[in-house]
């Protein structure tokens, strides 16, 4: 499974990216600037790199030279996502040693398709799976469906992708803003009950299984936590 480092900001825009590379297959890492992104660099084996040109601290230009000097980094594909697309903007990263660009606002296709072209052009392995098992619970990404077992489970959208969500990344703890934030697209502790009633409707539904989703109190919501 390749390790996706995204070095990114905006939490919201984390958030939205982290969600949607972990369902096609991906695992993620998450920096909210460059400074924290050349440390984790540093300690563990990441296969690409999405950088936000708009960083505190620490400047992507700088960011990519730095990577790009030391011979453990210099081969990690980086895609660079920004505000800022004017010609010169593109000329500079790519003269820096970005591998491909991405303007915002952006298309989640867009991200998926560039990231496995410099996958590829790496020699990295594209993930290929469209379903996902955990603890006798599989789902089908192509069809939309959920099986406990042999018996077919059915669930609406949100419930599908809130289960999706918690079970491809086991014992990491969710709160509730974040998962409105990742499903729904906003955040508000005003919407925290809506979490929680899909949360409670979703035990129903799996039934002996449903007891996998631990509740941490004031906090959110975890996989086995």
């Amino acid at each position: 499974m390749d390790n996706i480092l995204i070095i990114e900001d905006d939490a919201d825009i984390r958030n939205l990216i982290v969600y949607n590379l972990e369902k096609t297959g991906y695992k993620t890492i998450e920096a909210e600037n460059a400074n924290d992104a050349l440390i984790i660099v540093e300690d563990i084996n990441v296969n690409a790199i999405l950088l936000d040109i708009m960083l505190p601290g620490l400047n992507r230009i700088q960011f990519l030279e730095i990577i790009r000097g030391k011979e453990e980094t210099k081969h990690i594909p980086v895609i660079i996502i920004s505000a800022k697309n004017t010609e010169s903007d593109i000329i500079a990263a790519f003269e820096k040693g970005a591998d491909d660009y991405l303007p915002k606002p952006f298309s989640m296709d867009i991200l998926q398709a560039k990231l496995k072209s410099v996958l590829r052009r790496a020699g990295a392995t594209v993930p290929t799976s469209d379903s996902l098992e955990y603890m006798g619970i599989k789902m089908d990404d192509v069809r939309h469906k959920v099986y406990v077992g042999n018996e077919e489970i059915k669930l609406t959208n949100k419930e599908y992708e809130l289960l999706r969500l918690l079970i491809a990344s086991p014992n990491r703890i969710f709160t509730r803003t974040r998962l409105l934030n990742t499903i729904w697209g906003y955040g508000s502790e005003s919407f925290t009950r809506t979490v929680d009633s899909h949360i409670s409707t979703l035990r129903k539904k799996l039934g002996g299984k449903g007891d996998i989703i631990k509740s941490i109190p004031k906090i959110g919501y975890g996989i086995d936590i």
